[in-house]
């Protein structure tokens, strides 16, 4: 005999007594497509953002003034004086035309160090990536290892080896070590592992294809966006250097931009020295602009090369 199960009745209510429903707490709404906003982040953006916008402010600004402008104006501010077309002549014709000689210099290193440290990069990470040989594992201990030294630990002795082959001086002494990047090497690995389908490589290999025409018809189209990516970072390293020229190069012919603009500047230090850092500010503002052009062009390419790998399918 089942017993029947009964529910308490509900306690009786005072008279007058009104019963209300529980208060749940409001939850805001948020829209998948709408991302939230930070207070605290868009300060910190803010910061950078001006952090790095003042100086370039500074820098095209000051371009327009004369040496005296640069010693009686605001920095920030325009002078009385707009003289940025006769800095860029006077610029281009002091010393005897020598900017453009350092200007040929930066293109010769960048060319040669850069566009060849990009084609090893390429090339030794796609074999990284996609093919399997002993001692591979080293190979990733010794990239990884050399992208944590920087280049200033490695410069001296770079020096002294140079040196006792006879390469110091020579246009070779800064090209030769451009061609070595670690970075660009590590990033075309880890690009090529995710942007190349081992199953397309196969597929093209029992069409008959050779590993030269597989690698140049399908799988150098896919790496496009990696090879933007390090050609960019190789060229602005290449671009920028400044110690390893600095310890390689005596002869004042053979300077890149960046040695070339240090010393004009270093002759306002120097007995009997001429002041023109008008003529440095302006060849500071023409030395950037090709790299501001660089990346605002290609910058779709290096943005997804950057980004490749971060998803997982």
């Amino acid at each position: 005999m089942t017993t029947p199960v009964t529910t308490p009745a509900p306690a009786a209510t005072a008279p007058g007594a009104v019963k209300s429903a529980p208060r749940l707490r409001r939850v805001k709404e948020h829209r998948p497509g709408r991302p939230r906003r930070s207070k605290l982040l868009t300060v910190l953006t803010s910061l950078v953002v001006l952090y790095t916008v003042v100086p370039l402010i500074w820098l095209v600004v000051n371009a327009t003034k004369t040496q005296s402008g640069l010693a009686s104006s605001n920095g920030l501010w325009f002078a009385e004086d707009f003289a940025l077309w006769d800095n860029i002549r006077d610029t281009f014709t002091y010393g005897d035309g020598i900017f453009t000689r350092w200007l040929l210099n930066t293109l010769l290193y960048v060319v040669l160090g850069a566009g060849g440290a990009t084609l090893l990069a390429v090339l030794g990470g796609y074999a990284l990536a996609k093919f399997d040989f002993p001692g591979k594992r080293g190979v990733f201990a010794t990239v990884i290892g050399a992208v944590a030294v920087p280049g200033t630990a490695l410069a001296v002795p770079t020096f002294l080896m140079f040196s006792k082959m006879g390469l110091t001086d020579t246009p070779w002494a800064v090209i030769l070590p451009s061609l070595v990047s670690p970075f660009g090497l590590y990033l075309m690995w880890v690009f090529a592992s995710e942007a190349i389908p081992t199953e397309l490589l196969e597929a093209a290999r029992m069409d008959g294809a050779g590993e030269a025409r597989t690698f140049f018809t399908v799988a150098l189209p896919l790496l496009a966006p990696g090879i933007v990516t390090v050609l960019l970072f190789t060229t602005v390293a290449t671009w920028n250097n400044y110690f390893l020229p600095l310890i390689m190069l005596k002869d004042p012919d053979w300077y890149p931009l960046t040695l070339g603009l240090s010393a004009w500047n270093s002759q306002a230090e120097t007995v009997g020295g001429e002041v023109i850092f008008n003529l440095v500010i302006t060849g500071s503002l023409l030395t950037i602009l090709p790299l501001v052009v660089a990346f605002l062009f290609l910058q779709k390419y290096w943005q997804s090369g950057l980004a490749a790998g971060s998803v997982k399918e």
